[in-house]
């Protein structure tokens, strides 16, 4: 997976507050986006099931359930990976984020690293868009997670 971007914002909490908010409270600060929608439906809500092997999801209006991804390494508060696909990825598809939890001084710098878009193959999953420009809207929408997050926490 060559294909990624990397995004980082301090928060103001501790590491082990910053990683929960992350985790427990992803509802609550995640912004859909057209860009990078997980389903075609209007936006439901998002859920880890904390744990490695836990799962990301997103819960329809309807009820319907879709998973995002699965957890690969949980090492509270420090790090967090995960596999994440959208809808209109290929089944078998799944890019990853790595999320690391660093205390600075009393803050906490959260990183974002999300690879793999070099498998997404062209059309609906990429709008179209050549691998830099891709890429440069992927951290934008990262970027505005990242402080939707520092509000929250």
């Amino acid at each position: 997976m060559t294909s990624r971007v990397f995004v980082a914002l301090r928060v103001r909490a501790a590491p082990e507050r910053a990683f929960q908010a992350f985790v427990d409270e992803i509802g609550g600060w995640w912004r859909p986006n057209g860009l990078f929608q997980t389903t075609p439906r209007a936006p439901g809500r998002l859920a880890f099931e904390p744990g490695e092997r836990g799962r990301l999801t997103e819960t329809l209006a309807n009820g319907k359930v879709f998973e995002i991804g699965q957890i690969t390494a949980w090492e509270p508060p420090a790090r967090l990976v995960f596999s994440y696909r959208q809808a209109n990825f290929p089944p078998d598809l799944h890019t990853e984020v790595e999320v690391t939890f660093t205390a600075v001084g009393e803050e906490t710098r959260v990183s974002v690293e999300h690879r793999g878009f070099d498998q997404v193959p062209a059309g609906a999953a990429r709008h179209g868009f050549p691998d830099p420009i891709l890429l440069m809207r992927l951290s934008e929408w990262w970027r505005a997670h990242l402080a939707s997050l520092a509000e929250l926490a």
